[in-house]
C-alpha cells in the first residue's frame, strides 16, 4: 500500500514538472506573419520571467489568433514557453 502511494506521488510530481506556466503581458502588434504563424509584439515588462519590455516574435498555438490582430493594435496576451519558442495562447 505504501509503494502505491509513493508511485502516485511520483506521477503527480512528474506531471507538475511538465505543466506549462503561462505568462501575461501587454503590448502593441508590430507585424503579423500568417505564412509562418508568427506575430511580432512590442511588449512591456513580463515580471513572471523577469523580462524588460522588448520587441519580439512569438509563435501562435492556433493560427486563427492571427485573424484577431493587426499592426498597431494594442493587446493583452498570454503565452507559454514551448521548447525554445514562446507561443501566444490568448489575445484580448
Amino acid at each position: 500500500m505504501k509503494s502505491i502511494a509513493v508511485l502516485i506521488a511520483a506521477a503527480v510530481f512528474s506531471i507538475a514538472a511538465f505543466a506549462q506556466a503561462s505568462h501575461k503581458a501587454t503590448g502593441t502588434i508590430s507585424s503579423v506573419d500568417r505564412e509562418r504563424g508568427k506575430v511580432t509584439i512590442k511588449h512591456g515588462p513580463v515580471p513572471s520571467l523577469n523580462w524588460p519590455g522588448m520587441n519580439m516574435a512569438f509563435g501562435v498555438k492556433d493560427k486563427s489568433l492571427l485573424d484577431k490582430v493587426k499592426p498597431g493594435q494594442k493587446i493583452e496576451f498570454t503565452f507559454v514557453e514551448q521548447g525554445r519558442d514562446y507561443m501566444v495562447t490568448e489575445v484580448k
